[in-house]
This record gives structure tokens, C-alpha cells and sequence, in this order.
């Protein structure tokens, strides 16, 4: 019997090593991504590796028909490992001026939104059959939030949670549920973001480290050390003192570049 992984968001940096990190023969995988033309070296690439590859193009900011959408493809080919990793940013802008309102609700419905729904969607089925394993791709950012990047910080913080409150609701059940939480890795969007960027990983490291997290069935897959100790410290610290720390390291409003 093949193992069906669905990846969201598979045309980005971690999206796409993670999906030639599991092709494989007797794989098949399911690649999402806004446009089908991001997908094609990718899916060809996984293809010679020896995995099935159906691709799937589909705006997640639509999270009623991205949950019909999933809900009619779970029924007819269950997902044993649905790994919710799309995701968008925005930011303050060069000058600080804030971030446009418009991107802030096309953040929240691709990120929160959709995460929620393709998750919520993914529940019945694998109750029923009394295994499968969702994966929610959050952030070292949920941790604290950083001044540049106040939408997107929350958008993780609110993943994060709710990847843990299905872990302990449907353990009992036999789905494992798993949030990663990366630091920064090299891609255009990582690239994109304001500040400074400690610590970058490559996106093939990335893939390996949160493939074996996965197999070991980690609550929380974060990375890279010492990173993901210092962000988790500044959620226990004093606000006060965490916001001193991040405004030291080039977190600024004033200074989003």
C-alpha cells in the first residue's frame, strides 16, 4: 500500500524539499501550489525519484472551496500525512509606515484560515480509519513577536496553538499531530523578510531535520539550535525585557531593513 503525503504549499523553499525529500517508489504525492506551472520541475523531479505525482493548483485564500476541495480528495484517495505548510508574510514596510490592510486579511486567510480548514477537514477520515499524521508548519516567530512582522508573527503564534490543542485532543485517536516550528531558511520569502536572519539553513537540511521530527513524532519539530532556545526564552522572559532584547538584535520599527 502507498503512503499519499499532501504538501501545501510545495512550490516554496521548505514545501519543495520536503517533497523531494519523501518521493519515493510506492509514494504518492499530492503537491499543491497557487500556480501549476511552479510545480513542473518539481513534480518532474519527484517522478524520477519514483513517486506518483498529482499536482494540484488552488488559491488557499478561498477557504471554503480549498475545504471542499480537500474533503472530495481525502474521500477518494485518503492522505495518510498532510503536511499544512503554505503560508504568506507581509511587513511595516521600509519606513515603518505598517502593513497594508489588504495583505493582512489575504495573510490571515491563507495562513490561519486555510490551515484550519484543510486540518478540521482532514479530522473525520482519519478517525475513522484510526491513523494518518498532520503536520502544521508554524515558526520560531510564534514565540515572540517581532516588531517588523506583527500579522505574521500572530499568524504562526495562532498555528502553533492550534497544533497543539489537536495533538492532545486526538492522540487518544491514533493521529498524530506535529508542529514544525523553523528558523530562518533560505528562500525568496526568508529573503524578502526584514532583519537579520541568524542562523540560516539550507531547505534540503530543513526537509531531512523535520523529516525525522515526523518519524519520531515530535510535539514540537524546531530548529535551528541555539535559535529555537533563545525565541522560546523570550516568550518566558518578561515582555519588557524580550522587547529590549529583539529592538538590540535589529528588530526595529524604525529600522525595518
Amino acid at each position: 500500500m502507498s503512503l499519499r503525503v499532501l504538501i501545501t504549499g510545495a512550490a516554496g523553499a521548505i514545501g519543495a524539499a520536503l517533497a523531494r525529500e519523501y518521493a519515493a517508489p510506492g509514494v504518492q504525492l499530492h503537491l499543491h501550489a497557487r500556480r501549476l506551472d511552479a510545480l513542473a520541475t518539481l513534480a518532474v523531479d519527484c517522478r524520477s525519484a519514483g513517486a506518483e505525482v498529482i499536482c494540484h493548483g488552488l488559491d488557499l485564500s478561498d477557504c471554503e472551496k480549498s475545504r471542499l476541495w480537500f474533503e472530495t480528495l481525502h474521500a477518494e484517495s485518503p492522505v495518510d500525512l498532510l503536511i499544512l505548510n503554505a503560508g504568506v508574510n507581509t511587513d511595516i514596510g521600509t519606513r515603518g509606515d505598517g502593513e497594508p490592510w489588504d495583505d493582512v486579511l489575504g495573510l490571515i486567510d491563507v495562513n490561519i484560515r486555510s490551515t484550519i480548514a484543510l486540518a478540521h477537514a482532514a479530522v473525520p477520515g482519519m478517525r475513522r480509519r484510526g491513523s494518518g499524521q498532520i503536520v502544521l508548519v508554524s515558526s520560531l516567530a510564534a514565540y515572540f513577536g517581532l516588531p517588523v512582522t506583527p500579522s505574521y508573527c500572530a499568524s504562526k503564534a495562532a498555528v502553533k496553538a492550534y497544533g497543539e490543542a489537536l495533538r492532545g485532543w486526538l492522540a487518544p485517536t491514533g493521529i498524530r499531530v506535529n508542529v514544525v516550528m523553523p528558523g530562518y531558511v533560505s528562500s525568496p520569502m526568508c529573503n524578502a523578510m526584514p532583519g537579520p536572519k541568524p542562523f540560516l539553513w539550507q531547505p534540503e537540511k530543513a526537509a531531512r531535520y523535520i523529516r525525522r521530527g515526523l518519524e519520531r513524532n515530535r510535539a514540537r519539530i524546531s530548529f535551528p539550535f541555539p535559535l529555537n532556545l533563545g525565541t522560546w526564552f523570550l516568550a518566558v522572559l518578561p515582555a519588557g525585557v524580550s522587547q529590549w532584547i529583539v529592538s538590540l538584535l535589529g528588530y526595529r520599527g524604525d529600522a525595518a531593513r
